[in-house]
């Protein structure tokens, strides 16, 4: 196929997607403020209907299943909360954590919605030929499975128990990207995830490592881990692959009975930094000697983080 043919193909392709989501959009209603001419926009029935079918997720979760903002996510939530259709509960596993859960209003809410949803596609329905209908919902389950799986399929979260090739181009590439100074030999770094509570992901982009990071012990702490080494590709951002990664090294800190985590950085770090404190990391004292070091957060993880210590300042002479 010639480079135009192949243009030419992607735009068919692209305005054919596009016709189909204005059409659907119109048809179903999403363009009115309110969602089924109800009390509620689309956002907000969509995050009740998530919580309704899912009791005791977090906002986290919810935010990754719905793919939007933090920052909207959490006024969304203070809006339902505030009308008395939610609640949320802290974790008694991280108390940084809520888990949110209907209401009774709440629920009575959602029951709402689904019978007038359930009207709504039973009134598009009745008008197409049963034949038709059967043709239509196989199409639809078609386009969902396709979706779904260049979804699923384009990142993946490794956990590696040897250094590999790509690992340490990884941790190199990051290491140039910003100039740092002390550096981790690929022995080091063999030795860092045979060691217990240690370890290190890979985020895999279709088929490509992209991106990584290095959860290791510190013995200087009780209880706590340390993050290093987060890094993801300028061509492979934009895929939350960063907290993807941070999801994996958490989870696992956890599982470890772990109950915080410490990471050191700089300010010119700006990205990452907004990352860290999105996700719970609050500044605390210097832990460690990293000379290129300007800022140091940690995040508390269990019931017991509170027990934690906190490293105090090094002097200088240490």
């Amino acid at each position: 196929m010639t480079i135009a043919a192949a243009q030419s193909s992607a735009s068919t392709e692209i305005a054919a997607i596009r016709a189909f989501n204005r059409f659907y959009t119109a048809r179903l209603g999403l363009l009115r403020k309110r969602h089924l001419d109800g009390d509620f926009s689309l956002t907000e029935a969509r995050t009740l209907y998530e919580i309704g079918a899912s009791p005791g997720l977090t906002a986290r979760v919810l935010r990754n299943t719905l793919e939007l903002d933090a920052g909207y996510i959490s006024r969304t939530l203070a809006s339902l909360q505030k009308r008395r259709l939610i609640r949320q509960t802290t974790s008694k596993q991280d108390g940084r954590e809520k888990h949110l859960s209907l209401t009774a209003a709440g629920e009575r809410a959602v029951s709402k919605l689904n019978q007038q949803s359930e009207t709504q596609i039973q009134e598009i329905l009745a008008a197409i030929p049963a034949d038709q209908r059967n043709e239509l919902t196989a199409a639809l389950t078609r386009a969902h499975r396709i979706l779904n799986r260049s979804q699923q399929d384009g990142v993946r979260i490794q956990r590696l128990t040897e250094p590999t090739s790509e690992a340490l181009a990884l941790i190199h590439e990051y290491y140039e990207a910003v100039h740092v100074v002390q550096r981790d030999t690929p022995t080091k770094l063999a030795d860092i995830l045979h060691a217990p509570g240690s370890g290190m992901w890979l985020a895999w982009l279709n088929g490509k490592a992209v991106g990584c990071v290095v959860l290791r012990d510190l013995p200087s702490i009780p209880g706590a881990g340390e993050c290093k080494r987060l890094y993801v590709q300028p061509a492979a951002r934009g895929h939350h692959i960063a907290g993807r990664l941070m999801d994996a090294l958490e989870d696992h800190a956890r599982s470890l009975g772990l109950t915080a985590i410490y990471l050191d950085s700089y300010h010119g770090l700006k990205a990452a930094i907004a990352l860290y404190r999105n996700r719970g990391y609050d500044e605390c004292a210097r832990y460690n000697d990293n000379p290129q070091a300007t800022i140091f957060l940690r995040k508390l993880l269990g019931k017991d983080a509170a027990k934690t210590e906190q490293a105090p300042p090094l002097t200088a002479n240490r």
